[in-house]
């Protein structure tokens, strides 16, 4: 049987320290909106205007490889695309491919944190190519522990309790599990220090080592068949199950977490002969109003507007959601973005990733 960190070994390797269609092609000529199964709400999708067609797949993967197919013209794409993706793989696509949003109105209702990952976290004056849409922080999810809930101001490093051994399904992504561990330590990646420090890389090797799995997505159903008793996972995947569980309980750490942004972009046509078709813009402004708002909530979605705007709105909420929806102004002010790493700081922490698996 596979050793349980030989399993590890082989999830950290396919997930880079960076970050089968579901619905038939769009007919020829159709502007389409690619997203990957499950990240974006159906009941937004449902409302997608003609003659916008949606187009899942199954992985972030699949849907880069068939974007960077197209630019190869080993596989065009029908007409102008939107593209749903995470911050971590937008950031991956060829910046010059992308068309500037062009749409202002819309931006300008965004809370000033939404302005770095509408850039793709380029620097302050470039031009907007993301609509920031969703946004969120990591929860730590505990199945049938009150112990360890009563415990939760230990924050991060309740993920060490002994009991937790081999019973922790941790983030895919090796730079998240990373910050996790910086922020047992009171650190955060932005700190210039932070790969510096010597207690660093013990720190991580001891949080790995509490893994059963790194598989955010797949793992929850550990989680849920009883084989993990804690799980890290983005906040939209935790809170539609804390809904309807009531074995589960949930927290952000006072010292928060990294963020993750769901984004809109944009590809031009790729025959220049073809109609440029106008964006949905009525489609996207719906999902930041009710009542269509209050069912991306209950998805675990949140639009990235002011605090002023959804405050009112999460006053209809359970006490105890609302602060995994959007966290107090002092915690968000301690949670953090993941910009795209440049290929020498890539190189340093992948280093320290595979020191930990190592030992």
């Amino acid at each position: 049987m596979t050793s349980r960190r030989h399993a590890l070994q082989l999830m950290a390797s396919v997930a880079a320290l960076g970050a089968a269609a579901g619905c038939a092609p769009a007919r020829s000529g159709q502007p389409q909106l690619l997203s990957v199964k499950g990240d974006l709400p159906k009941a937004w999708l449902q409302e997608l205007p003609s003659p916008w067609q949606p187009r899942a797949l199954e992985s972030p993967e699949q849907l880069l490889s068939l974007v960077d197919r197209s630019a190869l013209q080993e596989q065009p794409l029908a007409g102008a695309a939107l593209l749903a993706l995470g911050d971590g793989w937008a950031q991956q696509l060829d910046r010059a491919r992308l068309q500037p949003l062009e749409a202002p109105a819309l931006l300008e209702q965004l809370a000033p944190m939404a302005q770095a990952p509408s850039r793709l976290f380029a620097a302050e004056g470039a031009v907007p190519l993301a609509f920031p849409w969703a946004f969120g922080t990591w929860l730590l999810v505990l199945r049938s522990r009150p112990d360890l809930w009563r415990q939760r101001e230990l924050g991060w490093s309740l993920l060490l309790d002994p009991s937790l051994r081999g019973k922790v399904v941790l983030p895919s992504s090796p730079r998240v599990v990373i910050e996790l561990a910086l922020r047992q330590l009171g650190l955060s990646s932005g700190d210039p220090k932070a790969l510096s420090n010597p207690a660093l890389p013990q720190q991580l090797s001891q949080l790995v080592g509490q893994a059963l799995a790194l598989d955010e997505r797949d793992g929850l159903n550990l989680l849920l068949a009883g084989e993990a008793d804690a799980a890290v996972v983005p906040s939209h995947r935790a809170i539609p199950l804390l809904k309807k569980d009531p074995r589960l309980s949930a927290f952000l750490p006072e010292s928060g977490s990294p963020l993750w942004w769901q984004l809109l972009l944009r590809l031009p046509p790729q025959d220049t002969a073809g109609v440029d078709p106008p964006l949905p813009l009525e489609w996207v402004r719906d999902g930041l109003s009710l009542p269509l708002m209050d069912r991306l909530l209950a998805a675990g979605w949140v639009p990235p507007l002011p605090r002023q705007r959804l405050e009112p709105v999460l006053q209809r909420w359970p006490e105890r959601l609302r602060p995994l929806l959007l966290p107090s102004e002092a915690v968000l002010q301690r949670c953090n973005n993941l910009p795209v790493f440049t290929p020498a700081e890539r190189s340093r922490w992948q280093t320290l990733w595979d020191q930990a698996l190592s030992r």
